[in-house]
């Protein structure tokens, strides 16, 4: 592989901005220069901001591709080539991408069946090949309120390399669904349920929760020992809750949804992430505490794309503006989640870190990726 100048950028680095160049080598970044002198054979950026690929810690963006629409399955190797070239084209070069473990098999209306480990083979199997553009690790959702979590955990092991394990609970009524009129709309507005057979839903869920909650989190929790995986909390809501992730060992926690839980992370050392599209709307689709105030209280550490892949950039950016700080809003979505999940090798434009690079021209209300660099190859 050739060496790759990026010349006459903006550069931002872990804390400062400069203007300079980078050399990427054997999918390294091994020199960091000031100035704007463009040499002979390097990439005159123009101005142009350059900095570490986007890491991305949780996105459903691969769920929207395999089911496209409600009842609509595509298939899976075009749709996960589709989901990473979606990703490259946003900046994201690192992505854990999130599959859900535990199922509803019982007959209900709202059901839902098992997928992950299939769904971890394809990624696995197209990851061998070197098709795909991006680094893709694996995510798995843990959710407790279901039937059969821990027989579809017991089908992972060590050996495929599970990053995190997120601790997910959707029994009606607390944490993301403590209200249940915005439960209400989506569950009856994705399965067509009637108000008798939300109902039915909402009190068969309670009664799930009961019977094997507490054995589902626990069990949970010893699986991601058993992998090596970094263990996140999902929806904590009360400090009570978050005691209890930091009880388990969470290392993020992933979309609190109250200022109490936000500030009870920061006092037990846990890292907050919430969805950079809750910050550009301005608010939680769910009705929770607005990314933008635990921004402004100094409680936010991580950005997640969560649904919309092209909101991750903008959203650092928009923080960078508000903090009036570039490196510290661009760190939401680079070193941060670097940190938070042990990926001590990118996440930075630092001397011998992997060459994870893009190039972004920013735009009166967005931002354009004018170029990404994957271990040093370019892939868009």
């Amino acid at each position: 592989m050739s060496d790759t100048i990026l010349a006459n950028a903006t550069l931002v680095l872990p804390h400062e901005v400069i203007t300079g160049s980078l050399r990427l080598s054997d999918g390294l970044i091994t020199a960091i220069d000031t100035g704007a002198h463009v040499p002979a054979g390097a990439e005159d950026c123009g101005g142009d901001l350059v900095m570490p690929g986007l890491i991305e810690l949780h996105t459903d963006n691969l769920e929207r591709h395999i089911e496209p629409r409600p009842k609509v399955h595509f298939p899976h190797v075009g749709a996960i080539l589709a989901h990473d070239g979606e990703l490259a084209s946003t900046g994201i070069t690192t992505v854990f991408d999130a599959l859900r473990v535990g199922s509803i098999v019982s007959k209900d209306k709202a059901s839902y069946g098992e997928y992950a480990r299939l769904l971890a083979d394809e990624i696995l199997a197209i990851r061998k090949t070197g098709a795909l553009r991006i680094n893709h690790l694996l995510h798995l959702r843990a959710e407790v309120c279901s039937e059969t979590l821990i027989a579809e955990l017991a089908k992972f092991g060590p050996e495929d390399g599970i990053g995190i394990v997120s601790l997910m609970d959707h029994t009606p009524g607390q944490r993301q669904f403590r209200n249940l009129d915005q439960l209400r709309n989506y569950v009856r507005g994705k399965h067509g349920l009637s108000e008798e057979e939300f109902l039915h839903h909402v009190a068969s869920q309670q009664a799930l929760s009961d019977r094997l909650g507490a054995q589902h989190e626990a069990a949970a929790v010893a699986e991601a020992r058993r992998f090596g995986a970094v263990l996140a909390s999902h929806d904590d809501t009360t400090a009570g809750q978050v005691a209890t992730s930091a009880r388990h060992g969470a290392t993020f926690a992933e979309f609190p949804t109250t200022v109490e839980a936000a500030q009870e992370c920061r006092t037990r050392g846990i890292y907050v992430m919430m969805g950079a599209p809750n910050l550009i709307r301005g608010g939680s689709h769910s009705g929770n505490v607005a990314a933008k105030d635990l921004a402004q209280m100094d409680l936010l550490d991580i950005l997640s794309s969560d649904y919309v892949p092209s909101a991750l950039l903008s959203a650092a950016l928009m923080l960078g503006d508000q903090w009036g700080d570039l490196p510290r809003g661009v760190a939401t979505v680079t070193s941060a989640p670097a940190q938070a999940t042990g990926l001590v090798d990118r996440g930075q434009l630092a001397l011998g870190l992997r060459a994870d690079v893009i190039r972004v021209a920013r735009l009166a209300q967005a931002a354009a990726v004018r170029g990404v660099w994957v271990g040093g190859r370019r892939v868009g």
